[in-house]
């Protein structure tokens, strides 16, 4: 009944500009950006204040409002996808893991979806039929939220681990997210993955611009090694912008790759950064 008259917003946890100079890498990736979290500064009430978050809404308010009725395999599933976080997710596997068949995990993870607890980003393929048959990767929609269904608040995160590399790749397919949908900027994503394992972390198709090629890293120093994937890439399609976001400071170009640190790249793509 509302149709031409309504208006349609999402919010999500706060981005890095919106936190300013209060904004720190590290603690962002480590307990996530949940608004909340900004008026907490013990570290007991924020693992507490995360831990409840899981247990009264993530569980119960979910079951509550019986978008899912069956409670042990959905409980023990919201920790298994915690575990397939920023990994290409397998069905089968998680379902034998829960006890549960293909088509309830590949539900369950519709309702993360659909309740905004995840992003599911699809497999790369120029045809849309094939794009669906792919298994896509799935992160959840905090980084604390993450780490406290992994069980690893009361752990230090350290660079240069995998912890570490997942959590990064994490932050910034979610900033991409969160800034396409503040901008309305009608970005589409994607990952390739190829049969010979070259892996893209994420492919942006821009509205008028060429395709945008990411590979995501933690490092603070990106060396010619950590970009042979989208090299490779990049001899396949000539014609698209090919981008390396990391940590490093030192902005540089590596045969046609642009790399950048993660707040440069995020302009360069086409967010407005700037505030």
């Amino acid at each position: 009944m509302l149709a031409g008259r309504a208006f349609s917003f999402e919010l999500f946890p706060f981005s890095p500009l919106e936190l300013g100079d209060k904004f720190d890498l590290n603690k962002y990736l480590s307990y996530g950006g949940l608004p909340a979290l900004s008026n907490l500064e013990n570290q007991e009430d924020i693992n507490l204040y995360l831990k409840s978050y899981i247990s009264t809404y993530l569980k119960e308010e979910i079951l509550a409002e019986q978008i899912v009725r069956n409670l042990k395999p959905f409980r023990l599933f919201l920790d298994i996808a915690a575990q397939m976080n920023a990994k290409i997710l397998n069905y089968s596997k998680i379902g034998q893991d829960i006890g549960a068949d293909t088509k309830t995990v590949q539900n369950y993870f519709e309702i993360l979806r659909d309740t905004h607890i995840g992003i599911i980003l699809a497999s790369h393929d120029e045809s849309l039929r094939k794009r669906q048959r792919k298994n896509p990767k799935f992160y959840y929609f905090d980084t604390g939220v993450t780490r406290s269904l992994n069980r690893r608040l009361n752990f230090s995160l350290v660079e240069s681990t995998f912890e570490y590399g997942d959590l990064f790749e994490q932050f910034i397919v979610l900033e991409l997210h969160r800034l396409n949908s503040y901008f309305s900027l009608d970005f589409q994503f994607s990952y390739l993955k190829t049969n010979n394992d070259l892996e893209i972390d994420v492919i942006i198709d821009r509205p008028s611009l060429p395709k945008a090629y990411i590979v995501i890293k933690s490092s603070r120093h990106v060396t010619h090694s950590d970009l042979n994937n989208i090299i490779s890439i990049k001899k396949a399609d000539p014609k698209g912008e090919y981008f390396c976001l990391s940590n490093d400071l030192n902005n540089q170009k590596i045969e046609g790759i642009s790399v950048l640190h993660w707040k440069m790249g995020l302009t360069e793509l086409g967010f407005n950064t700037s505030g």
